[in-house]
């Protein structure tokens, strides 16, 4: 019985061996389906992995948080990725750093939910507030390249450390946003965004949901 089973099975198998010899194009359909199946089970495996990742990292934006200590042990550089970070965490999808050299007075921008474009000149001290005071002529570049050159709605000057007392005058005269250490740990240490603790940030720029 077993023998013939086997008969049988051998019969069929060498009558579709000659069947596709004929009919060569259905192994060639076979196989293009394969490969087909194959690659399209591949995009959506590496599409599952992208949603998941974008998911974590909304999550992670979420509940991103500094302490102001952390941000004093950075590099300039990296202090600028952790504000365009906390910005993104606030909401601006397209927050962006930009300094470096030839940065005209920008090292972040970003537009928030409101429309409002922000230009953002970080100033990073190692000493925090022991260290020099940010001065008018920083705020003098901000001031000259924020709205003419970047667009800019708000113009905010960072820092982990302080602001002399004429640069407090002229940013108040110029209508510029200073953000001190004080300030700064507000911001990095919670979840309000950084336009719900300035005082005098302009109105929206475009009605949205949030408006």
């Amino acid at each position: 019985m077993l023998g013939l089973a086997a008969a049988v099975a051998f019969s069929m198998i060498t009558a579709l061996l000659s069947w596709l010899a004929v009919h060569p194009w259905v192994l060639a359909l076979i196989l293009v389906a394969a490969v087909g199946a194959g690659r399209l089970r591949r995009r959506q495996e590496a599409g599952g992995r992208r949603q998941e990742a974008a998911r974590w990292e909304q999550v992670r934006a979420q509940g991103l948080r500094y302490a102001v200590e952390q941000l004093d042990g950075l590099h300039h550089n990296d202090f600028e990725f952790a504000v365009r970070d906390l910005m993104h965490r606030d909401g601006c999808s397209d927050a962006q750093k930009v300094g470096g050299r030839g940065d005209n007075g920008a090292d972040v921008k970003a537009t928030d939910p409101y429309g409002r474009r922000w230009v953002i000149q970080c100033k990073h001290r190692q000493a925090g507030w022991q260290g020099s005071a940010v001065g008018t002529p920083d705020l003098q570049v901000l001031n000259g390249t924020g709205r003419q050159i970047h667009g800019g709605d708000v113009l905010v000057m960072l820092t982990n450390g302080r602001f002399s007392k004429p640069a407090l005058d002229f940013a108040k005269s110029q209508h510029l946003h200073l953000v001190d250490r004080h300030l700064l740990a507000r911001w990095a240490s919670g979840s309000r965004p950084l336009w719900e603790l300035l005082r005098a940030v302009p109105p929206p720029r475009t009605p949205t949901s949030l408006s």
